[in-house]
């Protein structure tokens, strides 16, 4: 469809993005915008859904201003969403519920990384349900079904009662700009303990959704208002929903109405779609098949997805997921915590962070190529051969935030082990590049779980913004043993949310097509 575009939308954790996209794949034009975030306690982390929808209207209205004339927007031809799976609590007019203990009713997003659910999780958990083995053995406290039952029990009642609607991020973008209630198969398979296999649906379950899962833990309300609030029209990535964008939210996009809207994707999916189905004959001697490879989305925490013809059972990693990134196979998703936010706390907190962060503004660099560059200089200084040895007596342990996988402990907390009274910049040095190697362990880790179970990759395909640091990508190769690719495309996640946007426009029958 040479001449046409599509716009892809990726709602992260700290702004969201739009970008214009190509028939071809290439981006046009790309905006951003910050989003605010409230953290009123510990553990606490939460965002507004009307400040989410305000942003991506402008930066929408951003990325398409490239097309100057009114009848070229005709020539965008479908719109598709991502975001972070982080729980959004509307009331039946569709207006914001507070999840907030200030009880400010603006404040209804209980973001991804709140860890407010945790004796939720572990009570979930000690049920040993038959539903907790397609999550790897057991809930995380940034699921959703945790989550919820933290809003039945902490919030006043009347604020549950308000609750009509419970929405992942990504469903609530498609909700605002159809007025369609459609639930994504990602979504609800991942965070919300839906069992989307149907073929193989278990006993007692309706839709996906298991009755005696809900009633073991305390939901049972939930199923007594015939699972309204949580959903019972889902779709697979990509499906055309409903008529289109409304007439209010083409107003407000600043788009034509009746635009196809795609279904949507948790973010880090929209990137292992973005990248999972690329030609790596471009690169390596052979085009590898799809499940053999590992997409690593690498961000304010990290993804790793890897799919399969059948449903690979891994202790500790979430999944396997029925059609949740790619319709049709399984998905397994490794993960960790926190990545680039735990470099940036290991950066921002050391004594020596103002002279790296001088010096990098002088260079007209950024903090981690000025500290790549100072640890290339001081392994030559040190005469050795791979600079890699500067960490071999400093090791980092990197669960700060918890472990996602394979270990699965929400509990768990980082280590620091080799520290002296050293303060200067020679030392930052160190625990930063300690700090990857971390990082790449817990990845090697992941994959070691997963090839153990049945899966067989030997490819790392990454994408995010943490493939710009070249050292965080060498460190990988070098840990795993594997090639890392990266894509011509530096913005995977929102190539990936355009790629929705693509299929539900009808020029192009399916997700899967050049996979």
């Amino acid at each position: 469809m040479a001449g046409c575009y599509y716009i892809g939308v990726d709602v992260g954790t700290a702004s969201v993005r739009a970008a214009l996209v190509a028939s071809d794949g290439k981006i046009v034009s790309c905006a951003t915008r910050p989003l605010q975030i409230w953290q009123q306690l510990p553990d606490y982390y939460e965002q507004s859904s009307e400040d989410v929808w305000r942003n991506v209207c402008l930066v929408v209205k951003e990325v398409s201003e490239v097309l100057t004339h009114k009848d070229s927007l005709h020539k965008i031809r479908g719109i598709g969403f991502d975001a972070t799976c982080s729980l959004v609590a509307l009331d039946s007019t569709g207006h914001a519920v507070t999840v907030s203990p200030s009880r400010e009713a603006h404040r209804n997003i209980i973001m991804w990384l709140d860890h407010r659910a945790l004796d939720q999780a572990q009570r979930i958990n000690n049920t040993k349900h038959k539903v907790l083995s397609y999550v790897g053995g057991g809930v995380s406290p940034e699921m959703e079904i945790p989550k919820i039952l933290w809003l039945k029990e902490k919030l006043p009642g009347d604020c549950w009662e308000k609750c009509a609607l419970f929405l992942e991020l990504p469903e609530f973008l498609t909700y605002k700009a159809t007025g369609d209630q459609t639930r994504s198969m990602c979504s609800l398979v991942c965070k919300f303990n839906y069992m989307g296999h149907e073929s193989q649906i278990p006993e007692g379950s309706r839709n996906g959704w298991v009755d005696s899962f809900l009633e073991a833990i305390g939901l049972d309300d939930l199923i007594n208002t015939n699972y309204s609030k949580m959903g019972t029209k889902v779709a697979s990535p990509g499906e055309s929903i409903s008529n289109g964008l409304t007439k209010t939210a083409a107003a407000d996009l600043g788009l034509w109405e009746g635009m196809p809207v795609g279904t949507a994707l948790i973010d880090a999916h929209a990137g292992g779609l973005g990248v999972i189905g690329a030609d790596l004959s471009l690169v390596l001697n052979e085009n590898k098949p799809l499940t053999s490879r590992l997409a690593v989305i690498c961000g304010t925490s990290s993804c790793h997805m890897a799919i399969n013809e059948n449903p690979v059972f891994v202790p500790g990693v979430w999944g396997p997921y029925f059609s949740a990134m790619v319709p049709g196979l399984w998905l397994n998703e490794g993960g960790q915590s926190v990545t680039g936010k735990l470099i940036d706390h290991m950066i921002e907190t050391h004594m020596a962070y103002k002279e790296v962060k001088e010096k990098a503004e002088r260079s007209g660099c950024s903090v981690y190529e000025e500290l790549n560059q100072h640890l290339t200089a001081l392994a030559k200084k040190r005469q050795l051969g791979n600079l890699a040895l500067l960490s071999r007596d400093f090791h980092v342990l990197p669960d700060f935030h918890g472990n996602r996988s394979p270990v699965a402990d929400p509990n768990m907390t980082g280590m620091i082990c080799g520290l002296t009274l050293t303060v200067d910049l020679d030392g930052l040095a160190v625990l930063y590049l300690a700090t990857l190697q971390a990082l790449a362990h817990g990845t090697r880790h992941i994959i070691e779980s997963m090839n153990k179970a049945g899966h067989f990759i030997d490819t790392l395909s990454l994408c995010g913004g943490l493939t710009k640091n070249e050292l965080f990508i060498q460190t990988h190769a070098d840990v795993t043993g594997f090639p890392c690719v990266l894509p011509r495309e530096s913005e995977s996640v929102l190539v990936g949310s355009a790629i929705l946007g693509a299929c539900a426009s009808g020029d192009f029958t399916s997700i899967q097509v050049g996979t």
